[in-house]
């Protein structure tokens, strides 16, 4: 490759020397093994195989029949449900598949709002969920920044939405499926549960499962599950073939065989008692870095996490997040401003920042790691106009970044 373009060459490089060398601390990301990236580079990207095993549309398909229905039983096993779709092109993909086979256009739907922690495709007048469904959100608890259940009830009861999405982008917090199930069930509306940043926990039961209270869940399959970058529909058998159409032909053409397999491999990888280690993990990291930041002053939306990921409200501490992230970017610190509840402020500047441990800890760094980068954040934020500072924590993370190389821990 470097003989035949050098340009991309140099800049697959450039970014495998960030990931590399920087802490990386975006609540949505995570590495993926050599395994699952060294089947993404295979020749299955040559193959076209539209339709779904043992009925394509084209001929030659015996091997990629092979690696769906490996990568479909391995995520029935992972998350005990009747019915799974792997070929989803993203999470995106995976909500847009539900909500264009089981609504009509102009149907209303109830997610959370945008800014309060929710996602794009959860009604946001900017995304498809918006633009062809009508869509009104329930925020969260002014008080606690916790989800309002009664508000979401008080909700449906009076706008009867035909379908309600339980899940988020950026909440640290456990969602309560169950409660959700009921309220979809007095109001006569689907449920649809997007587990795209928890599905790792929910795979080895450290958060409770929507399998058995949603009519459809929906996930990446990266994050927590640090596999590739893809989508992932479950279901009961009973909705199957209405989700099998409306993704293909109904948004989708031809599947990515390559990522298909990729995702195989890595319910593969999740299937295996260590990945319960790794999940249980990332959420004692997650734990203490939120103790520690607490103690310095920091605060954290919701008091704390439930689960990978920690909101910073750095409203008192007179920094935009904006600001913030590329500071802390500049000292090798690499996370990602977020809207925190009722922010005054826009998506683009934002009052708070989105931290994550998946990635860390797939590195392999624990409790110790967290308290040193907790103190590295502070040391930034505090005098962020520093750029001794900067040098400082950046030789910090280089040492932390040797003494945990990224593919000791996924060869």
């Amino acid at each position: 490759m470097r003989i035949q373009d050098l340009e991309v060459y140099r800049a697959i490089r450039s970014e495998e020397d960030r990931e590399k060398n920087n802490l990386l601390m975006i609540a949505s990301e995570n590495y993926a093994s050599r395994a699952v990236m060294e089947t993404q580079a295979s020749v299955l990207t040559n193959k076209y195989a539209e339709g779904y095993p043992g009925a394509r549309y084209y001929g030659g398909c015996e091997y990629v029949d092979e690696v769906e229905l490996l990568a479909i039983d391995r995520a029935k096993k992972l998350f005990g449900a009747e019915y799974i779709n792997v070929q989803p092109h993203s999470g995106s993909q995976a909500n847009m598949t539900v909500f264009f086979s089981f609504l009509e256009h102009g149907d209303l739907i109830l997610g959370m709002g945008l800014q309060q922690g929710g996602h794009l495709t959860h009604g946001s007048k900017v995304s498809f969920s918006g633009k062809f469904f009508r869509a009104i959100s329930y925020n969260l608890s002014s008080k606690t920044h916790r989800i309002d259940y009664n508000q979401v009830r008080d909700l449906a009861k009076k706008h009867k939405p035909r379908l309600i999405i339980a899940g988020a982008s950026a909440y640290p917090r456990i969602i309560d499926f169950h409660r959700f199930k009921e309220i979809a069930n007095e109001t006569g509306a689907y449920l649809m549960a997007d587990i795209a940043h928890i599905a790792g926990l929910v795979a080895v039961g450290l958060h409770p499962t929507p399998v058995g209270e949603a009519d459809f869940i929906t996930s990446t399959t990266h994050k927590t599950l640090r596999g590739p970058r893809g989508g992932l529909i479950l279901s009961e058998k009973k909705y199957g073939a209405k989700l099998n159409k409306g993704l293909f032909p109904g948004i989708q053409g031809g599947p990515l065989m390559h990522i298909i397999a990729s995702k195989a491999v890595a319910f593969g990888e999740a299937l295996k008692p260590e990945f319960v280690d790794y999940q249980k993990q990332i959420i004692v990291n997650a734990k203490v870095l939120a103790e520690e930041l607490t103690a310095y002053g920091f605060d954290l939306v919701t008091g704390g996490t439930d689960n990978h990921m920690i909101l910073l409200d750095l409203t008192k501490k007179g920094i935009t997040g904006q600001d913030a992230e590329k500071i802390l970017e500049k000292a090798g610190i690499v996370l990602n401003k977020n809207s925190i509840p009722f922010d005054k402020k826009g998506p683009m500047v934002t009052s708070g920042l989105r931290l994550g441990t998946p990635a860390l800890t797939t590195r392999g760094m624990k409790e110790n790691e967290m308290k040193v980068i907790a103190g590295l954040i502070k040391k930034v934020l505090e005098s962020p106009g520093s750029q001794t500072i900067i040098n400082e924590v950046s030789k910090i993370v280089s040492d932390l970044c040797h003494s945990f190389p990224i593919y000791k821990y996924l060869d």
